[in-house]
Protein backbone atom coordinates (compact mmCIF):
# COMPACT_ATOMS: atom_id res chain seq x y z
CA UNK A 1 0.00 0.00 0.00
CA UNK A 2 1.09 3.82 -1.00
CA UNK A 3 1.38 5.66 2.11
CA UNK A 4 -0.66 8.94 3.04
CA UNK A 5 1.14 11.58 1.32
CA UNK A 6 0.13 14.30 3.65
CA UNK A 7 -0.88 12.67 6.84
CA UNK A 8 2.73 13.31 8.60
CA UNK A 9 2.78 16.68 7.20
CA UNK A 10 -1.05 17.58 8.56
CA UNK A 11 -0.19 15.91 11.86
CA UNK A 12 3.07 18.28 11.95
CA UNK A 13 1.13 21.14 11.91
CA UNK A 14 2.07 22.19 8.49
CA UNK A 15 -0.64 24.10 6.38
CA UNK A 16 -1.94 21.56 4.09
CA UNK A 17 -4.55 23.12 0.87
CA UNK A 18 -6.86 20.82 -0.47
CA UNK A 19 -10.49 20.68 -1.84
CA UNK A 20 -14.04 20.09 -0.98
CA UNK A 21 -16.23 18.63 -3.92
CA UNK A 22 -20.03 18.98 -3.73
CA UNK A 23 -21.27 19.17 -7.16
CA UNK A 24 -18.59 18.09 -10.31
CA UNK A 25 -18.09 14.41 -9.76
CA UNK A 26 -16.03 13.99 -12.58
CA UNK A 27 -13.19 12.13 -13.89
CA UNK A 28 -11.00 15.15 -14.82
CA UNK A 29 -11.53 16.85 -11.25
CA UNK A 30 -8.66 15.02 -9.56
CA UNK A 31 -5.49 16.33 -12.27
CA UNK A 32 -6.91 19.94 -12.16
CA UNK A 33 -7.33 20.00 -8.80
CA UNK A 34 -3.89 18.53 -8.28
CA UNK A 35 -2.77 21.10 -10.88
CA UNK A 36 -3.79 24.04 -8.90
CA UNK A 37 -1.74 22.60 -5.88
CA UNK A 38 -3.91 20.91 -4.10
CA UNK A 39 -3.02 18.22 -2.04
CA UNK A 40 -6.25 16.58 -1.17
CA UNK A 41 -9.71 16.36 -2.28
CA UNK A 42 -12.50 15.75 -0.03
CA UNK A 43 -16.02 14.65 -2.36
CA UNK A 44 -18.53 15.39 -0.23
CA UNK A 45 -21.56 12.64 0.11
CA UNK A 46 -23.01 14.33 2.82
CA UNK A 47 -25.30 16.52 1.44
CA UNK A 48 -24.86 15.41 -2.33
CA UNK A 49 -26.51 12.61 -4.16
CA UNK A 50 -22.82 11.00 -4.38
CA UNK A 51 -23.10 6.84 -4.38
CA UNK A 52 -20.42 4.70 -3.77
CA UNK A 53 -20.04 3.40 -7.28
CA UNK A 54 -19.18 7.13 -8.64
CA UNK A 55 -16.90 7.37 -5.28
CA UNK A 56 -14.73 4.06 -6.54
CA UNK A 57 -14.46 5.95 -9.51
CA UNK A 58 -13.76 9.39 -8.58
CA UNK A 59 -10.91 7.38 -6.38
CA UNK A 60 -9.30 5.71 -9.56
CA UNK A 61 -8.81 8.87 -10.95
CA UNK A 62 -6.57 10.37 -8.23
CA UNK A 63 -4.47 7.14 -9.23
CA UNK A 64 -0.88 8.44 -10.07
CA UNK A 65 -1.46 12.12 -9.26
CA UNK A 66 0.12 13.50 -5.87
CA UNK A 67 -3.36 13.81 -4.50
CA UNK A 68 -4.83 11.99 -1.66
CA UNK A 69 -8.39 10.85 -2.43
CA UNK A 70 -11.02 11.43 0.78
CA UNK A 71 -14.59 11.72 1.70
CA UNK A 72 -16.75 12.78 3.87
CA UNK A 73 -19.45 10.22 4.54
CA UNK A 74 -23.23 11.09 6.27
CA UNK A 75 -22.31 9.22 9.30
CA UNK A 76 -20.20 8.00 11.30
CA UNK A 77 -21.45 4.06 11.12
CA UNK A 78 -19.25 1.18 10.07
CA UNK A 79 -21.34 0.89 7.02
CA UNK A 80 -20.39 4.19 5.65
CA UNK A 81 -16.68 4.25 6.90
CA UNK A 82 -15.56 1.03 6.26
CA UNK A 83 -17.22 0.36 2.65
CA UNK A 84 -15.48 4.10 1.89
CA UNK A 85 -11.96 2.72 2.65
CA UNK A 86 -12.41 -0.10 1.13
CA UNK A 87 -13.22 2.22 -2.00
CA UNK A 88 -9.72 3.58 -1.75
CA UNK A 89 -10.48 5.88 0.39
CA UNK A 90 -6.98 7.77 2.25
CA UNK A 91 -9.43 9.55 5.36
CA UNK A 92 -12.91 10.15 6.18
CA UNK A 93 -14.66 12.94 7.78
CA UNK A 94 -17.18 12.29 9.69
CA UNK A 95 -20.00 14.73 10.54
CA UNK A 96 -21.56 15.85 13.73
CA UNK A 97 -19.19 13.93 16.34
CA UNK A 98 -20.70 14.66 19.81
CA UNK A 99 -18.69 12.77 21.80
CA UNK A 100 -15.48 10.53 22.83
CA UNK A 101 -17.51 7.73 22.98
CA UNK A 102 -18.93 8.32 19.60
CA UNK A 103 -15.08 8.79 18.37
CA UNK A 104 -13.81 6.04 19.89
CA UNK A 105 -16.37 3.89 18.02
CA UNK A 106 -15.34 5.74 14.58
CA UNK A 107 -12.00 5.15 15.11
CA UNK A 108 -12.60 1.37 15.28
CA UNK A 109 -14.28 1.25 12.29
CA UNK A 110 -11.31 2.90 10.55
CA UNK A 111 -9.05 0.22 11.67
CA UNK A 112 -7.81 -3.44 11.65
CA UNK A 113 -7.06 -5.54 14.51
CA UNK A 114 -5.53 -5.23 17.05
CA UNK A 115 -5.99 -1.36 17.45
CA UNK A 116 -10.00 -1.56 15.56
CA UNK A 117 -12.67 -3.83 14.12
CA UNK A 118 -12.44 -2.94 10.18
CA UNK A 119 -13.20 -6.33 8.61
CA UNK A 120 -10.81 -7.32 6.07
CA UNK A 121 -10.73 -6.77 2.16
CA UNK A 122 -7.55 -7.31 0.62
CA UNK A 123 -6.51 -7.53 -2.71
CA UNK A 124 -9.06 -4.95 -3.80
CA UNK A 125 -9.07 -0.76 -4.75
CA UNK A 126 -7.70 -0.09 -1.10
CA UNK A 127 -4.24 -1.43 -2.25
CA UNK A 128 -4.56 -1.09 -5.81
CA UNK A 129 -5.45 -4.87 -6.45
CA UNK A 130 -2.08 -6.23 -5.42
CA UNK A 131 -1.03 -8.90 -3.21
CA UNK A 132 0.69 -8.68 -0.30
CA UNK A 133 1.63 -10.19 3.67
CA UNK A 134 -1.59 -9.07 5.52
CA UNK A 135 -0.19 -8.24 8.33
CA UNK A 136 2.08 -5.61 6.41
CA UNK A 137 -1.24 -4.33 4.52
CA UNK A 138 -2.94 -4.19 8.24
CA UNK A 139 -0.27 -1.82 9.56
CA UNK A 140 0.10 0.21 6.23
CA UNK A 141 -3.87 0.50 6.22
CA UNK A 142 -4.01 2.02 9.98
CA UNK A 143 -1.27 4.22 10.01
CA UNK A 144 -2.44 5.93 6.29
CA UNK A 145 -5.81 6.71 7.70
CA UNK A 146 -6.92 9.64 8.52
CA UNK A 147 -10.01 10.30 10.35
CA UNK A 148 -11.45 13.38 10.27
CA UNK A 149 -14.29 14.71 12.91
CA UNK A 150 -16.18 17.54 12.98
CA UNK A 151 -17.46 19.58 15.28
CA UNK A 152 -20.09 21.16 14.28
CA UNK A 153 -22.44 21.31 17.30
CA UNK A 154 -23.17 22.14 20.26
CA UNK A 155 -22.75 19.25 21.95
CA UNK A 156 -19.50 18.72 19.94
CA UNK A 157 -18.00 22.03 21.30
CA UNK A 158 -18.71 21.15 24.27
CA UNK A 159 -17.00 17.71 24.61
CA UNK A 160 -14.04 18.99 22.06
CA UNK A 161 -11.23 18.55 24.51
CA UNK A 162 -12.63 14.30 25.21
CA UNK A 163 -13.12 14.08 21.27
CA UNK A 164 -9.76 15.45 20.82
CA UNK A 165 -8.13 12.93 23.36
CA UNK A 166 -9.30 10.07 21.44
CA UNK A 167 -6.13 7.73 19.81
CA UNK A 168 -6.93 7.71 16.50
CA UNK A 169 -8.69 10.51 16.02
CA UNK A 170 -6.22 13.11 13.62
CA UNK A 171 -8.23 15.94 12.71
CA UNK A 172 -11.04 18.52 13.93
CA UNK A 173 -12.50 19.91 11.30
CA UNK A 174 -15.09 22.83 12.44
CA UNK A 175 -18.32 22.89 10.13
CA UNK A 176 -19.46 26.56 10.48
CA UNK A 177 -23.12 26.56 9.02
CA UNK A 178 -23.91 23.67 11.41
CA UNK A 179 -22.09 24.96 14.26
CA UNK A 180 -23.33 28.67 14.01
CA UNK A 181 -27.17 26.97 13.63
CA UNK A 182 -26.55 24.82 17.06
CA UNK A 183 -25.18 27.48 18.52
CA UNK A 184 -28.43 29.88 17.82
CA UNK A 185 -26.29 32.47 16.39
CA UNK A 186 -26.91 30.68 12.37
CA UNK A 187 -24.54 32.61 9.87
CA UNK A 188 -23.26 35.31 12.37
CA UNK A 189 -19.62 34.30 12.19
CA UNK A 190 -18.52 37.78 13.37
CA UNK A 191 -20.04 36.93 16.57
CA UNK A 192 -17.83 36.65 19.66
CA UNK A 193 -19.60 33.81 20.72
CA UNK A 194 -18.50 31.96 17.39
CA UNK A 195 -15.06 33.55 17.49
CA UNK A 196 -14.45 31.85 20.42
CA UNK A 197 -15.53 28.18 19.60
CA UNK A 198 -13.33 28.56 16.56
CA UNK A 199 -10.36 29.57 18.55
CA UNK A 200 -11.44 26.79 21.28
CA UNK A 201 -11.23 23.99 18.84
CA UNK A 202 -8.02 25.51 17.96
CA UNK A 203 -6.84 25.17 21.40
CA UNK A 204 -8.03 21.47 21.98
CA UNK A 205 -6.14 20.31 18.80
CA UNK A 206 -2.48 22.12 20.40
CA UNK A 207 -3.43 20.35 23.71
CA UNK A 208 -3.63 17.04 21.96
CA UNK A 209 -1.72 16.95 18.95
CA UNK A 210 -3.97 16.96 16.88
CA UNK A 211 -4.63 19.61 13.57
CA UNK A 212 -7.48 21.80 12.55
CA UNK A 213 -9.15 21.76 9.68
CA UNK A 214 -11.59 23.91 8.07
CA UNK A 215 -13.31 24.91 4.39
CA UNK A 216 -12.87 28.39 3.24
CA UNK A 217 -15.02 29.84 0.51
CA UNK A 218 -12.23 33.13 -0.01
CA UNK A 219 -9.86 34.62 0.97
CA UNK A 220 -10.92 36.44 4.08
CA UNK A 221 -11.83 33.04 5.30
CA UNK A 222 -8.68 31.73 4.97
CA UNK A 223 -6.88 34.41 6.38
CA UNK A 224 -8.72 34.17 9.34
CA UNK A 225 -8.62 30.41 9.88
CA UNK A 226 -5.25 30.68 9.52
CA UNK A 227 -4.82 33.53 11.78
CA UNK A 228 -6.56 30.93 14.47
CA UNK A 229 -4.24 28.42 13.81
CA UNK A 230 -6.30 26.47 11.39
CA UNK A 231 -3.83 24.22 8.93
CA UNK A 232 -6.05 21.83 7.08
CA UNK A 233 -7.92 24.35 4.91
CA UNK A 234 -10.01 22.98 1.87
CA UNK A 235 -11.10 25.29 -0.68
CA UNK A 236 -14.92 25.39 -1.73
CA UNK A 237 -17.14 24.85 -2.96
CA UNK A 238 -16.75 23.77 -5.94
CA UNK A 239 -20.17 25.23 -7.68
CA UNK A 240 -19.72 28.43 -5.27
CA UNK A 241 -16.14 29.04 -7.03
CA UNK A 242 -17.24 28.38 -10.58
CA UNK A 243 -20.22 30.48 -10.04
CA UNK A 244 -18.39 33.44 -8.93
CA UNK A 245 -15.80 32.77 -12.05
CA UNK A 246 -18.38 32.74 -14.25
CA UNK A 247 -20.37 35.63 -13.13
CA UNK A 248 -16.93 37.62 -13.38
CA UNK A 249 -16.60 36.52 -16.70
CA UNK A 250 -19.92 37.10 -18.01
CA UNK A 251 -19.91 40.68 -16.43
CA UNK A 252 -16.62 40.87 -18.93
CA UNK A 253 -18.98 39.96 -21.87
CA UNK A 254 -21.64 42.30 -20.52
CA UNK A 255 -19.52 45.36 -20.69
CA UNK A 256 -18.74 45.06 -24.03
CA UNK A 257 -22.64 45.06 -25.23
CA UNK A 258 -23.83 47.39 -27.39
CA UNK A 259 -26.78 49.46 -25.74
Amino acid sequence: MTPNAIKQDVLAGQTVAGAMVFEFFSPGMSAILANAGCRFVLYDMEHTGLGFETLKWLFSSCRGLPIEPMVRVPRGEYTWLARALDLGARGVMIPMVESADQARSIVQACRYPPVGRRGAAFGFAQCDYQGGEVGQKIREANARTMVIAQIETEHGLANVDAIAAVEGVDVLWVGHFDLSNFMGIPGQFDDPRFDGAMRDVVRACRLHGKAAGFMATDAAWIRRAREMGYTMIAAGTDNGLLQQAFTRMVGHIDEGRTP
